[in-house]
């Protein structure tokens, strides 16, 4: 590479790095928007909906969807529905103009609404491309309307302090209009099911006691009035699993189950991978 080819790329680099910059500072009180509209490229689309895993039966539904690009390959490639929605009227015109031309109109649809007054609990999958304040700003309307077992998957940026389920890098030619070794980052968040309180074992044989932050939590067992720390708390949509000592305390038991409205109900496995027995609580606070 010559010295002049070399400087001409690392200017282009820096231009795009300073438009992102400047857009950023520019659309952090954006609150309809989310930002000005910034294509998401095709590489992208394509790792977002493969990491979602999203198949036909999937209700897609993409805020600050721009050209549609995301839910039309959708529709396209996975036979899926959705919608999305932008607050910029032509670039909704476009997308819908763009889902009569490919022929799928009966599936997918776009509309011009602000993000916070759409009705998101149909979706199956969540797709996003924020900046970080409008991710802040959305993460308690996902969590209060999104069913438990919902994708979300951005593009980028992420929750902050609520950490992704799984994160993945991708050689992305040209982003933000600009050629050159850019790599983007897309997030996927498994919407977990609320189970912070207490649970009464069957027959009050036990008592759980759960504080959880997210799809990770902790808490504790008591039976037999011993009392004694849960490990390995996690929660992944309904599912639930956890570790607790045994009974009679020589060794460890590991917990799975469901969570259906206020009840759980699993197994239990001892350490050499057996079914024990079957578990369920119910809600009691």
């Amino acid at each position: 590479m010559s010295v002049t080819s070399r400087h001409s790329r690392i200017i282009r680099l820096a231009c795009g790095a300073l438009a992102l910059c400047v857009s950023l500072s520019a659309a952090a009180g954006e609150r309809q928007s989310g930002g000005p509209y910034v294509p998401t490229p095709p590489a992208i689309v394509d790792a977002m909906l493969d990491l979602a895993r999203v198949g036909p039966r999937d209700f897609v539904v993409d805020l600050g969807s721009g050209d549609g690009r995301i839910v039309l390959a959708a529709a396209q490639k996975y036979r899926a529905s959705g919608f999305g929605v932008d607050i910029d009227a032509e670039l909704v015109d476009q997308s819908n103009a763009a889902a009569r031309r490919l022929g799928v109109t009966d599936r997918v649809r776009f509309r011009q609404q602000d993000m916070f007054a759409t009705d998101v609990s149909r979706a199956t999958v969540l797709t996003l491309y924020l900046l970080p304040s409008m991710m802040q700003s959305l993460q308690p309307k996902l969590l209060k309307e999104l069913q438990p077992g919902t994708r979300i998957v951005s593009h980028d940026f992420d929750f902050g302090d609520w950490k992704p389920d799984r994160k993945i890098e991708v050689q992305t030619p040209e982003k933000y209009d600009t050629s050159g070794a850019w790599v983007s980052t897309v997030n996927l968040w498994i919407v977990p099911a609320a189970i912070d309180g207490a649970w009464s074992g069957e027959g009050g044989a036990f008592r759980l006691s759960i504080k959880q932050r997210y799809q990770r939590f902790e808490g504790s067992v008591t039976r037999n009035g011993q009392t004694a720390r849960l490990r390995g708390g996690r929660i992944e949509g309904t599912r639930i699993r956890f570790a607790a000592p045994r009974g009679d305390g020589a060794g460890r038991e590991l917990y799975t189950g469901t969570v259906k409205d206020a009840r759980i109900a699993g197994e239990v496995r001892g350490e050499g991978s057996a079914v024990v027995a079957r578990w369920s609580a119910t809600r009691v606070r």
